[in-house]
């Protein structure tokens, strides 16, 4: 029998192990993928989340409604429970998806799904957007990721109280409650910039208001229906999160850098997946959160050559996570093994070579031929490597190209894996964007710009002058 407990807290000394061990804003083993399939696969639009969101809102209304009116009657038990499934339990889905901005082509749509899913899981718009930017940066590092659900030794005999959610969601509205009066926690100054935290305040406050609305309607009507309808089902209806998140990382290794050993995919039926918007391909979401949802069966296909096996259903999953947490509530230390990894060479693929890369005689500046500009295609985006240094080269028209510093300013990933958007790039790991004219921020998590190289097509070929970059 082994015990270790742990300080899983973000402001304990495991958050500074962790750094020393180099495994914050580490590099994550990564499946080599064909660059114009993944560009397939990264490419958004508004159609598909439309349909889905539509009819998630519809049946949440159309449930409400019944709810009403079968008041006072046994029937209102079973659609209450629909309610609240839909309401507290598969908006998580929808706030993951649109808070990493990949649901919809339209970034406005994805803020306002984001906020009201937000509001339907009692989650803090501002907090819960950084902590899942440290979810991805640090998944699974015991004192930098706050979403470990289960720290060892996990409390197997409370899990029916946390599939209830009448311990977890009371300390989210007090937390809430809190922050809304300007008390912020050691855990979230730890991921949250200064600079967010008023607005962090402000929008708690909001949600605070709208709830003691809710709560308030209910008194003075002397009726449960409002808080019934806006409130309560983020408690009754929790358990549709606990039961679809339970799967992701339950029970499996923590602190290495291989989604595969720390995260679980899970082949569920077309119901579940509607529900769960195909986060069950957690692993492929993981590696590559920048392809939405939608596309995650067909990554799936593409890379499932370097994972193990998908887990057959979601009982096998159940039977996995607990049998491995029934261990380590005894031996901490417990692991499950690799799962049938495949010993395949799952090297990254090395820098796209755009031709021959030679200096450009110029009287000033360090001008360099980055080759034909028929090499990168219209809408893709080229690593480039001189020396120790690392670029993207974007090409966004017939003869409009763009350079860039290779790495993005927030999470050290190359922005030559990310996914062009209306003149930004998109890192591939935070789903940040930059300006591709200014190198200016413009979407979180990014907040220092990139620096942009002037580049233009001279007789069919692409030169930069680099002499910029040198002399900031």
């Amino acid at each position: 029998m082994t015990i270790t407990e742990r300080d899983y807290s973000l402001a304990g000394p495991e958050n500074q192990h962790a750094v020393d061990r180099g495994l914050s804003n580490a590099a994550w083993w990564r499946p080599p993928v064909d660059e114009d399939r993944l560009a397939e696969l990264m490419a958004r639009t508004n159609g598909r989340a439309a349909r889905d969101t539509a009819l998630w809102l519809a049946l949440i209304v159309g449930l409400g409604v019944l709810g009403v009116v079968t008041w006072g009657s046994w029937w209102a038990l079973p659609v209450f429970i629909a309610y609240g499934a839909l309401y507290g339990g598969a908006s998580d889905s929808r706030w993951h998806e649109c808070g990493h901005g990949t649901a919809f082509r339209t970034d406005r749509v994805n803020t306002i799904v984001y906020y009201l899913a937000s509001f339907m899981l009692w989650r803090e718009p501002t907090l819960w957007r950084w902590s899942h930017y440290r979810h991805h940066t640090d998944t699974i590092i015991v004192g930098r990721d706050a979403e470990i659900v289960f720290p060892r030794p996990p409390k197997v005999r409370s899990l029916p109280l946390t599939f209830l959610h009448i311990v977890n969601a009371p300390r989210m509205l007090w937390r809430m409650i809190r922050h809304a009066l300007g008390d912020i926690d050691a855990d979230a100054r730890d991921f949250i910039p200064e600079s967010e935290h008023r607005r962090l305040i402000r929008e708690d406050r909001i949600f605070v208001v709208v709830l003691a609305a809710s709560a308030a309607l209910s008194v003075v009507l002397w009726t449960p229906l409002p808080a019934l309808l806006v409130g309560l089902p983020t408690i009754y209806g929790g358990w549709l999160v606990v039961f679809f998140g339970i799967t992701q990382h339950a029970g499996l290794q923590e602190d290495v850098l291989d989604h595969r050993l720390n995260t679980r995919t899970v082949y569920m039926n077309p119901v579940f997946r509607f529900l769960y918007s195909n986060m069950n391909y957690h692993i492929e979401h993981h590696i590559f959160p920048a392809v939405p949802y939608h596309a995650l069966p067909a990554l799936h296909d593409e890379i499932k050559e370097y994972l193990a096996p998908a887990l057959p259903s979601t009982t096998a999953a159940y039977r996995e996570l607990l049998s491995a947490m029934r261990r380590q509530e005894h031996d901490t230390t417990y692991e499950i093994p690799d799962r049938g990894i495949p010993d395949i060479d799952s090297a990254l693929p090395r820098p796209i070579d755009v031709g021959p890369i030679v200096p450009v005689e110029s009287g000033t500046g360090r001008r360099v031929d980055l080759g034909a500009v028929t090499d990168v295609s219209v809408g893709q985006v080229r690593r480039v490597d001189l020396g120790e240094d690392t670029y993207a080269l974007y090409r966004l028209g017939i003869d409009d190209v763009v350079l860039s510093d290779g790495l993005c300013t927030h999470g050290q990933a190359h922005l030559a894996e990310g996914h062009i958007l209306d003149c930004t790039i998109e890192c591939p790991k935070h789903n940040g964007r930059f300006d591709l004219r200014t190198g200016e921020p413009v979407r979180k998590p990014v907040k220092e710009p990139l620096h942009v190289y002037p580049c233009e097509v001279v007789d069919g070929r692409i030169v930069a002058d680099l002499a910029v970059r040198e002399d900031a």
